[in-house]
């Protein structure tokens, strides 16, 4: 039986544990035929534990998307592993704990500037260094948080996702000339290291699960992996620019709805 993805070669960022949206993204991907590269920063070790527990071994790359010299020999570290690829998975974010968790008035522009160089000026690194391995054509994805209001706790995170958004919209612009579709998947809330991180996150939780029409799992990845590979596959051929919420409709009311 084939699936979306046969043949398709696939770079994924972002994975570090189990949890890791990253993670769920590159399991599905392999089970509908791709051959995954990831990259790792950091706790290169820990990722490339991880990566073997994927059904099929995947290769880990090191990658610091702030490092210019990383950047610039991507696309020559990918190609040990394969001649080329045809999708990207931008899943890398990071605020400084003075950024986050209510301490919005109060945060240095350092710290703001570490959390949107990271988790948005990253988009266009990491594209634009991936950019000589696609040819023409191919399809770069990126993960958000609905950026579309402001959130308790998250703070200046919020605003670099904001700037994601946007950032999403002038990728799609400049590169689909070069046959390049490029979107954003908008998760609700999954326990992840990352949401670990952020004081109070809990209040996500709770809201996300009682509000979400169609409810929300916080701890199945497969939904939004779903969305990702189908962006990532030639399902969507004349889509780019576009933000695609994974949240259970949570996105799309008001408050909470109490039955009768």
């Amino acid at each position: 039986m084939s699936g979306i993805l046969d043949g398709k070669r696939l770079l994924i960022t972002g994975v570090i544990t189990e949890q890791s949206l990253g993670f769920g993204v590159a399991k599905y991907a392999q089970e509908q035929g791709a051959e995954v590269v990831l990259t790792g920063f950091g706790r290169l070790s820990l990722v490339e534990r991880i990566a073997k527990k994927l059904p099929t071994p995947a290769p880990v790359i090191e990658l610091d998307v702030t490092d210019a010299e990383h950047l610039d020999r991507l696309a020559d570290e990918v190609r040990k592993h394969v001649d080329g690829i045809d999708g990207v998975l931008h899943s890398i974010a990071y605020a400084p704990p003075s950024a986050l968790g209510g301490n919005f008035l109060n945060t240095p522009w350092e710290d703001v500037a570490t959390a949107v160089q990271v988790s948005a000026f990253s988009y266009k690194s990491l594209a634009t260094a991936a950019l000589p391995l696609m040819g023409n054509g191919g399809s770069i994805v990126g993960l958000t948080f609905d950026a579309s209001q402001a959130w308790p706790v998250y703070d200046w995170m919020g605003v670099a996702k904001a700037a994601l958004e946007s950032a999403n919209r002038y990728l799609a612009r400049d590169f689909g000339p070069k046959g390049i579709r490029v979107n954003l998947v908008s998760a609700g809330p999954q326990r992840t290291m990352a949401a670990k991180s952020i004081p109070g996150f809990e209040a996500f939780e709770e809201a996300w699960t009682k509000r979400a029409p169609l409810g929300w799992s916080l701890t199945d990845s497969e939904p939004v992996a779903k969305a990702v590979a189908a962006l990532l596959s030639d399902l969507f051929p004349a889509t780019s620019g576009e933000i695609l919420h994974v949240d259970g409709g949570f996105h799309a009311v008001g408050v909470e709805r109490t039955e009768k």
